[in-house]
């Protein structure tokens, strides 16, 4: 069932669509506006979220119960990753319950959900208010540049000092206000079986298969003789297009409302004709069982591409005690640099529980000791240099799945090259929206033509005051 909703949080954004990567800024506060009128948002077919609550210390008899009320802390996020390292890491204050509401991401129903809470959040009861919201990159402007998210550094988070630059920035708005911070850094790898690697290029060194690797020439040229070989280089047409996108200089939206292609997104429409036409690849989905299956040790496929929450929450095929190939694996940075998602902790305006928000996040960003365990324990890439640069000098250190290789080492040299530019509000659905219609025509169920109309109906669809061809 299709629900429409009337999105007033996008209305009411100061927005500048290349807020971190230069643009003009009124023209995109008028397009914004206009996306407000209308969105249509499919409704998830899930269970109602799942909400974990622990339980109410009782009150002593003199207080109004609603002191307990406002003592309740409501963390709203799409799955429960994060809820995990905090249970584990984080020690609630005395009297204070956590009560989590999960609602998954598909179709746009975490934002949906989040939204309606936040447009109540000045009416919500105490124990009803959002006290801390999670967001990614593909969608964080869109909440960061909006009067629903509050400075953290006014409430006492002020020490950026080991977190990455990109980090920092991703969670500020248009005015460099900070209105969160992220626990990890998420810069992106090339992931390879060293057994594939061996025989097709004849090492699985890291650096030998990095200079082999090192451009989009050499990638293809690579891809070529591994399907002599009878292997694929990528198992999904989807599994290059985020080093491709990453790498845009020029946002999904222009100044004046205009749906763009940038060069790089036609770069990787054509590099991924090419591997559909040699059979590289396969016309699987980024996340469908039919990609998955090649993580197994029967596998045939050389390449994926995926930070350390890739390849530690993901590759669980290539993991499996009886299928997989636990150590078969290693990592490089591919032909060009780039990041993929992460997660930033964000306050809402209205939150009545502030100084509990400031110290989690100063927690996960600060304390060396939580932000190790990170590491050490969950295979986390942290959003502390200093920390992270203490397990890449370690000689001891190192990856079981890769073989033992510092995988920590490899991403701190990876985090330098990250850029967050050309973000907007629209792009986590005209990612998504882009390679599901493209998926169509890799697959032979229409030409060219009718996947990229069926596209931008998608995009009139979804934001209708969004100019397409």
């Amino acid at each position: 069932m299709k629900k429409v909703i009337a999105l007033a949080l996008t209305a009411v954004m100061t927005l500048s669509l290349a807020a971190c990567g230069g643009g003009a800024a009124s023209s995109a506060a008028e397009t914004a506006e206009s996306a407000a009128e209308e969105v249509k948002v499919e409704e998830a077919a899930e269970e109602p979220a799942e909400e974990t609550t622990e339980e109410v210390a009782e009150a002593p008899a003199e207080e109004p119960a609603a002191s307990d009320d406002s003592k309740i802390i409501n963390i709203y996020a799409w799955n429960e990753e994060f809820k995990g390292f905090f249970e584990k890491y984080y020690t609630v204050p005395e009297g204070y319950t956590v009560n989590w509401v999960i609602t998954p991401s598909d179709n746009g129903a975490y934002q949906q959900k989040l939204d309606e809470a936040l447009l109540n959040q000045e009416s919500a009861a105490a124990k009803d208010k959002v006290d801390m919201f999670l967001a990614e990159a593909d969608y964080i402007l869109k909440y960061t540049n909006s009067d629903f998210t509050q400075d953290v550094e006014a409430m006492g988070v002020t020490d950026f000092s080991n977190a990455y630059e990109y980090t920092v920035q991703a969670a500020s708005d248009a005015n460099g206000v900070v209105k969160g911070v992220s626990f990890q850094c998420c810069p992106s790898a090339l992931i390879y079986r060293r057994s594939i690697a061996k025989d097709v290029l004849g090492t699985d060194d890291p650096a030998e298969v990095q200079e082999l690797l090192s451009d989009w020439s050499k990638f293809e040229a690579v891809a070529d003789t591994a399907k002599e070989k009878g292997y694929y280089m990528t198992a999904s047409f989807a599994e290059t297009y985020r080093v491709f996108s990453n790498n845009a200089t020029s946002p999904w939206v222009d100044a004046d409302g205009n749906l763009q292609f940038d060069p790089q997104i036609e770069a990787w429409i054509a590099q991924t004709e090419k591997f559909i036409e040699k059979d590289e690849t396969l016309t699987a989905g980024i996340w469908d069982e039919e990609k998955n299956v090649q993580m197994f040790a029967d596998g045939k496929t050389m390449c994926f591409f995926g930070p350390a929450w890739y390849f530690n929450f993901c590759m669980g095929n290539a993991q499996d005690p009886e299928k997989g190939c636990m150590g078969d694996w290693a990592i490089c940075q591919g032909p060009q640099a780039h990041f993929w998602g992460g997660t930033w902790l964000l306050a809402p305006t209205g939150t009545d529980n502030a100084d509990v928000v400031a110290d989690i996040m100063n927690t996960f960003i600060n304390d060396e000791e939580v932000c190790s365990n990170l590491v050490q324990n969950e295979a986390q890439f942290s959003n502390n240099q200093a920390v992270n640069a203490k397990f890449a000098e370690d000689p001891d250190y190192g990856s079981e799945f890769l073989g033992g290789q510092n995988d920590t080492a490899v991403f701190v040299e990876l985090a330098k090259n990250i850029r967050f530019e050309n973000q907007t509000i629209y792009d986590q659905l005209l990612n998504e929206g882009l390679q599901s219609n493209l998926q169509e025509y890799f697959k032979g169920n229409v030409d060219k033509e009718t996947a990229l109309n069926n596209f931008y109906s998608y995009v009139n669809e979804t934001y209708p005051a969004i100019v397409t061809p």
